[in-house]
Formats: structure tokens, C-alpha cells, sequence
């Protein structure tokens, strides 16, 4: 199981929206809208990496309101 946190920058006013639609997605396991440079942070967990990236580029990336994702896998060292 691969875990990550997926920071997001969404259109001004967006944030509530795109965190509330990507909630519900399957392998979400939380989504806040935040304030700093990214709006929302989504917490999320895939098999592997590679559903983890078809999650981002698929599903995230595909949310009206979201101009930039940035995918950090958590490391366990």
C-alpha cells in the first residue's frame, strides 16, 4: 500500500468545492481545504504507485477548479 499527501492549487473561490467532490473518490482518505500556498490537501492510498498516479492525473486532475497538483508519496525511513 502507497500512501501520499496530494497538495493542490485551485481557482480563487474553488477550494471548498474541489475538496468536497474529491472527498468521495475511492483510495481518498481525506480532502481539507487549507489556507498558504496550496488551497486543499488530500490525503490518499493506492496499491502502488502507478494507481496512485492514474488516481492523480484520471481522477484529481480532472476536477473542474484545480490549476496544480504536487504529489508527495509519504517515505517510511
Amino acid at each position: 500500500m502507497v500512501q501520499a499527501y496530494i497538495l493542490i492549487q485551485t481557482e480563487v473561490g474553488k477550494a471548498a468545492a474541489v475538496a468536497g467532490e474529491i472527498k468521495d473518490f475511492q483510495g481518498v482518505l481525506s480532502a481539507e481545504d487549507v489556507t498558504g500556498p496550496y488551497d486543499v490537501i488530500v490525503r490518499a492510498e493506492a496499491d502502488n504507485v502507478d494507481q496512485l498516479g492514474k488516481m492523480v492525473v484520471a481522477k484529481i486532475q480532472n476536477v473542474e477548479g484545480i490549476t496544480r497538483t504536487l504529489t508527495c508519496p509519504v517515505v517510511h525511513l
